[in-house]
């Protein structure tokens, strides 16, 4: 090809594009959270985001995600401690929500599982520097429970976990062309002629213009986008790679109609050939999976990753500390959430205390409704179910029981969320069974109150259908009542007098 002068610039692709397109989404049980409801001072609002109340609780986690945005604080690991029912994992999803909002802008789903690659180019000037450290933050998610296999053993499995919390910003520069198509010749070979195609390219900007030579495989690449006269494209150098960026805003006129997914983008300024920077943010847990198996790639997919040796991730710390230190890439802190922590043994406590001492660490934060307790695989008691050593590295956050004023709030929240219209009588209601049982049990009655409603056609939901709902599912409470009046109809029962009495 021929050459003309060459720039270097920053251009900037989202990973997150195709956002809007996503489907419809399932209402969860914490779909309504949006963020942890915080202003600029970190203080909480009582009703923003889908949270309510827990102030405290909220301003705690504020400054904790004010740390991990920082991008320099690791290592560090947070308890979210209280009864069940207090909204400790809603305040984890707020925390990941908050995350995804300061990444991208948009409201994104809850971050089971590590963010896949993606490719973002940034602008080298300071203050984008720094906003630069708030993207791409991994949030890995998962149940202590989830650690007890036959495939890996637990520690692998937690191993794991922390990997796909770390993320890795990879940089790397490649040279392009880009500009606007002026005429596109090619020459077609006559029938029974073996000679290969060629032909001629025009390009443009709002500064030069060039011809250049085409080969086969460059004229097959511009064939297979489509490329025409007045549209905006960049090749790859490197690997000849040919993508249209839209129809240039001077050609618009060209046609009386145009397709709605048709988009009009301005001439490109300056020199043709530029240089533009890459950046491919990707876990570690991503990187041993592909350098672990053959087709390491698909595993990522499969999620049949097994055991990966200690050897493979050796060698994969040393060559990132190796990016490191040359500036081609830079760690990104990111944050595991273990919910249910009290389900690890005293092994798996064992491998977090040494685990947080790591310089590849992330933000630990754990949640537990259990209180002094014994810890599992010993007959040692300790609060929370949690070793004093693993207690003393953690920073508490205490949540506490909803008022009846605040659980009114989640039900008028949540009622909106599922598309529930209830009358206020039926809210009271709601409000009451919550208060004398659980907030969770009175929630999961909205959509079981709005199904007796509209079997007699109505739409909104009265008292009457709430009280039906109430009727045909019992609470934990009623539950236990009714098992201890007919226990002795039960098979292998074991309540004895005392637990009847009580």
């Amino acid at each position: 090809m021929a050459t003309g002068g060459e720039t270097t610039t920053t251009i900037k692709t989202t990973a997150q594009e195709t956002d809007a397109l996503r489907g419809i989404e399932r209402i969860g049980a914490h779909s309504h959270i949006r963020g942890l409801g915080l202003d600029d001072a970190l203080d909480a609002k009582n009703v923003s985001q889908g949270m309510v109340g827990q102030e405290d609780a909220r301003k705690a986690c504020g400054v904790i995600l004010s740390m991990i945005k920082s991008g320099t604080i690791a290592g560090r690991g947070v308890l979210l401690a209280g009864q069940p029912g207090t909204g400790k994992t809603a305040l984890a999803m707020g925390i990941a929500k908050s995350l995804l909002d300061s990444d991208y802008g948009v409201n994104g789903e809850g971050a089971g599982g590590s963010r896949k690659a993606s490719l973002r180019g940034q602008d080298k000037s300071s203050n984008n520097i720094n906003a630069e450290s708030n993207e791409e933050t991994p949030f890995a998610m998962m149940a202590g429970s989830e650690i007890f296999s036959t495939e890996i053993s637990k520690t692998e499995a937690l191993r794991q976990a922390f990997r796909k919390a770390i993320g890795v910003r990879i940089r790397e520069e490649t040279e392009i062309i880009e500009g606007e198509v002026v005429e596109i010749e090619i020459d077609r070979p006559t029938a029974g002629n073996v000679a290969p195609k060629v032909g001629k390219l025009t390009l443009k900007t709002t500064d030069m213009e060039t011809v250049y030579d085409l080969g086969t495989k460059m004229i097959e690449s511009i064939n297979k986008e489509k490329v025409t006269s007045g549209d905006v494209i960049t090749i790859d150098k490197s690997t000849g790679r040919v993508q249209k960026l839209g129809r240039s805003f001077a050609r618009s006129r060209d046609y009386d109609a145009t397709g709605p997914t048709t988009k009009f983008v301005s001439c490109p300024e300056g020199e043709l050939q530029k240089r533009q920077e890459i950046v491919h943010t990707v876990t570690l847990h991503e990187i041993d999976v592909i350098n672990s198996h053959t087709q390491g790639f698909m595993a990522l997919f499969s999620g049949d990753t097994g055991e990966i040796r200690d050897e493979v991730r050796e060698q994969i710390d040393e060559k990132v500390a190796e990016w490191r230190e040359e500036g081609k890439a830079e760690i990104i802190p990111g944050v595991l959430f273990i919910d249910e922590v009290h389900m690890l043994d005293v092994e798996c406590f064992s491998f977090l205390n040494r685990a947080l001492e790591n310089d590849l660490s992330p933000v630990l934060v754990v949640a537990t409704n259990r209180g002094i307790t014994k810890i599992r695989g010993t007959n040692y008691r300790s609060p929370h179910g949690i070793p004093i050593d693993l207690l003393d590295r953690l920073l508490i956050i205490q949540t506490k029981p909803y008022t009846e004023k605040e659980m009114k709030l989640i039900v008028n929240i949540r009622c909106e969320e599922e598309d529930v219209n209830m009358s206020e009588d039926a809210k009271d209601l709601l409000t009451k069974i919550g208060s004398e049982t659980s907030l969770r049990y009175a929630i999961q009655l909205i959509s079981a109150s709005s199904l007796v409603a509209n079997k007699r056609k109505s739409a909104k939901v009265e008292t009457d259908d709430v009280s039906k709902a109430y009727n045909l599912f019992i609470d934990v409470k009623r539950s236990t009542k009714f098992m201890m009046e007919y226990s002795s109809q039960y098979v292998y029962n074991e309540a004895n007098e005392t637990d009847m009495e009580t």
